[in-house]
């Protein structure tokens, strides 16, 4: 507990980061794709002497611009401000580990952002040749952007053996390119570059669908049916790439989609897996939604049409990002720090020494048991949890006496193989005295929860 605590309530610390992960990742991946989209587009329309479709890439140019530049941007800088408040010990690590990298993706995104700004001020300005190349030039940036960001992501859940090795003698920077090119790396790369593409292509129907019919006439046609015919085979692949991802993902971590799958029968299966559907059966339904009524009759197109297949996407990615971050559990760096910011190191030292002792944000020697218990709750519980909101501890121990707590707090501790919290919670740790603490507290919490009875006359 190296860090103050900022404390969300209601929503909670997981979905600050989440909405704004999930809104940045759907702008981001259409900055990757988009900028290959117009590229080949432009090139294409040249190519084949469709002058008419220039003025509709340039429309459409100027929107890619302002919601990648302007969104896109600010909801990058957001995600940085919020993982450095909730999940400040892995931000250090990832800083520490890819400085190199996170500089080298800056300046890919400033030369991404500056010729995005050039490639649209320039149409009908510079020789097609040319305008052409600073398309290309904007293309290749920001495909290496991903190809950077990619590493960093796929580290957080597969660090590999060989850097796991090195945690914690201080020389892990000297196995960057382990850690980079982890695991699922692969995997990873060329499926998001399959939902960049689709993503461009969705945007696109929602840009062309509203271009009026008698001023644009055959071209909002062909360029409507060409963009369906972009996506539909990014959208025919994924399936096959995330089964190779998923056979990269480390057993334990596999466990909770198995967990899931196995209990849809009785009902009860998991929340990762619920999303995991999501994600399935809205891409399905995408593929049909855009063959027949984009690619067979482009005339029948309409904006609306073109918004419903955005919102099943922006579903379909939404809920991907949500399962792979669930799937981490219960870490937030695979095999290495726990998603409470403990690493797996220091376990045995915090339940030796104290969870507090070294914190300068403890509460102090003379304080009571019940704040040495909210302290170990914002420490351990509340990346995860709050006191009446999302994930509602109130809620968890509404129907449980201290006795039914502390044995859940021991369980925790133990961390034994067979615990049934083992796969999705991290260890709670610390001294007995500190546990007792918590709960304590958590019977507050409890308190709390319970209606007050009004005596009858």
């Amino acid at each position: 507990m190296n860090y103050p605590v900022w404390e969300v309530p209601g929503i909670g610390l997981p979905w600050v980061i989440g909405i704004i992960a999930i809104f940045h990742v759907m702008i981001s991946h259409f900055a990757v794709g988009g900028g290959i989209y117009l590229a080949v587009a432009e090139a294409k329309a040249i190519r084949e002497n469709r002058r008419d479709w220039l003025p509709i890439l340039e429309r459409h140019s100027k929107f890619f611009l302002v919601l990648t530049g302007v969104f896109g941007a600010v909801s990058g800088v957001g995600i940085w401000f919020a993982i450095g408040l909730i999940q400040p010990e892995a931000t250090s690590t990832l800083i520490h580990n890819f400085v190199f990298g996170w500089a080298i993706e800056w300046v890919f995104f400033i030369v991404e952002l500056s010729a995005a700004a050039v490639y649209y001020y320039t149409w009908r300005r510079i020789p097609d040749k040319l305008h052409m190349k600073v398309g290309n030039l904007y293309a290749v940036a920001s495909v290496c952007t991903l190809v950077i960001i990619n590493g960093i992501l796929t580290f957080m859940l597969t660090p590999g053996t060989t850097w796991l090795k090195a945690a914690g003698t201080g020389h892990e920077s000297a196995y960057f390119w382990n850690a980079f090119f982890n695991p699922t790396y692969w995997p990873s790369l060329i499926l998001r570059t399959l939902v960049c593409l689709s993503l461009a292509g969705v945007w696109a129907l929602v840009s062309f669908s509203r271009l009026d019919d008698d001023t644009f006439g055959k071209a909002k046609v062909s360029m409507i049916r060409w963009s369906a015919g972009w996506l539909l085979p990014a959208f025919v692949l994924m399936p096959f790439m995330l089964g190779w991802y998923l056979y990269m993902v480390p057993r334990e971590n596999q466990h909770l989609l198995e967990l899931g799958m196995t209990t849809i029968g009785s009902g009860a299966f998991t929340q990762i897996t619920r999303i995991a559907l999501i994600s399935v059966i809205s891409t399905a339904t995408i593929v049909g939604i855009v063959y027949f009524f984009a690619y067979k009759f482009p005339k029948d197109l309409t904006y609306g049409h073109a918004l419903s297949v955005l919102f099943i996407a922006l579903a379909a990615t939404g809920s991907t990002e949500y399962a792979r971050e669930a799937v981490r559990k219960p870490y937030v760096i695979g095999s290495h720090m726990y998603s409470n910011g403990v690493r797996i190191s220091e376990v045995d030292t915090f339940n030796r020494d104290g969870y507090l002792t070294k914190s300068m944000w403890s509460p102090g020697k003379d304080a009571s048991q019940v704040e040495v218990g909210k302290a170990m709750f914002r420490g351990q519980c509340l990346s995860c949890h709050t006191a009446g909101g999302y994930r509602s501890m109130r809620a968890f121990l509404a129907d449980r006496d201290a006795k039914a707590i502390g044995n859940i707090l021991k369980v925790l501790h133990d961390h034994k193989l067979d615990s049934p919290y083992r796969y999705y919670m991290p260890p709670l740790v610390g001294t007995q005295q500190e546990i007792e603490a918590l709960q304590s507290y958590l019977l507050t919490l409890k308190d709390a929860a319970a209606p007050t009875k009004v005596a009858r006359k």
